[in-house]
């Protein structure tokens, strides 16, 4: 039997390592406890469970849904966009549902990439842009996001003969893993860039409502020319605690959004309906409820930044999202410091070259996992020494 290239070529999903080695530990009787994976801990809304029971017993919602997505569904991003961003989307044209954010960055690039053509990447990222990229038979240009520039893409640092020949250039901000956030002075810029060069932009923006400290996150479309060059990707996976259910929305210019929409119906059916219900009361939860959400994991990420400082991993606090990226003492890699933090405190961190090589020399620490673990968690770490 043989299998396609890109089935070989292609690297373990990330967290997949991170769950084998929790398993194996728990295997020896050991308790771990996992900073990995953002995967919120907090229930999802009542609110928004009940309309999925209600919805369930609808029976138009057990037949296929339509790829773009309910009409109602469409209209409550649109509200969203509105309400919250102060940009129109036209709810017949401008938005399509997605089964996940994922599922939509993943199928993105088949919108635009042929075989051999260039995708530009931030390096570290969501792996996923370079993984849909290579199943369109793409080819990845990283750019190294450096501290020193706050994690943000510089178009400076993209060649000249590589803009010239590339098709899409994905960005994200609030930025996973590196908790940097953008304002609508770069999106301008970057705007503009991509426009010099028919690049077709791609912003994962699934972290906007995840913001701390009265910060609060642009979407890229509040920009003036936005609409013509560009496509963005939002979520309710960690807005609203649904990361089971996958929900998600991509908007943007029309004609992007037809190709997506094209490219989807010949691979899935669209969401069911009765999560897309979900959806919309979701999109309607109140500030209130956001705000206190967003509390419970400010205070995480401010036991999480002490405690690090206090062993000697100088960290600094992210204004968005919902995980702690700090560089790693000295004298180690990723991988090897992680490594000596499962085995002496039997606690997990993501490496950061995980995400990309720029991302050596750094761990991430996710803020969802329950409070008494976390208080554990940072217990055990508070007796970690470096130089053990």
């Amino acid at each position: 039997m043989q299998f396609a290239e890109r089935v070989k070529q292609l690297p373990p999903y990330l967290f997949v390592g991170i769950s084998r080695a929790i398993a194996e530990k728990k295997k020896q009787g050991i308790d771990v406890i996992s900073f990995g994976i953002g995967d919120p801990d907090i229930p999802t809304p009542y609110t928004v469970i009940e309309e999925l029971k209600k919805s369930s017993e609808i029976s138009a919602n057990h037949r296929y849904p339509e790829t773009e997505g309910l009409p109602e569904y469409r209209a409550s991003v649109a509200k969203f966009y509105k309400n919250r961003f102060g940009v129109d989307l036209d709810p017949e044209s401008q938005i399509i549902n997605l089964i996940g954010a994922k599922e939509g960055i993943a199928h993105a690039p088949l919108c635009f990439i042929d075989p051999g053509d260039i995708a530009i990447c931030p390096n570290p990222a969501y792996p996923v842009y370079e993984i849909g990229t290579m199943f369109a038979g793409g080819e990845c240009h990283m750019v190294n996001l450096e501290e020193s520039k706050n994690y943000l893409l510089d178009p400076a640092d993209i060649p000249s003969d590589i803009a010239k020949k590339a098709k899409i250039l994905w960005i994200n901000y609030p930025n996973n893993p590196t908790g940097a956030c953008a304002d609508i002075s770069y999106f301008e810029n970057i705007i503009n860039f991509c426009k010099q060069y028919d690049i077709a932009l791609l912003h994962d923006a699934c972290y906007t409502e995840v913001t701390f400290d009265g910060y609060i996150a642009p979407s890229i479309l509040e920009v003036d020319g936005a609409m013509d060059i560009c496509m963005e990707f939002h979520s309710l996976s960690k807005t609203a605690n649904m990361t089971g259910w996958r929900v998600g929305t991509a908007v943007g210019n029309t004609e992007m959004i037809n190709a997506l929409m094209r490219v989807k119906s010949n691979i899935d059916s669209g969401l069911p309906q009765a999560i897309q219900q979900m959806g919309i009361s979701a999109f309607n939860l109140s500030k209130d409820w956001l705000f206190h959400n967003n509390e419970i994991y400010r205070k995480r990420r401010d036991k999480i930044v002490n405690v690090l400082n206090s062993i000697g991993v100088k960290t600094s606090t992210p204004k968005a999202g919902l995980y702690i990226w700090t560089p790693i003492p000295d004298g180690f890699t990723s991988a090897e410091f992680a490594t000596k933090l499962l085995e002496e405190v039997n606690v997990v961190v993501t490496p950061g070259n995980g995400y990309g090589s720029a991302g050596e020399g750094y761990i991430r620490l996710s803020l969802t996992i329950p409070d008494d673990q976390i208080d554990e968690g940072l217990n055990r770490l508070s007796k970690f020494r470096i130089n053990s």
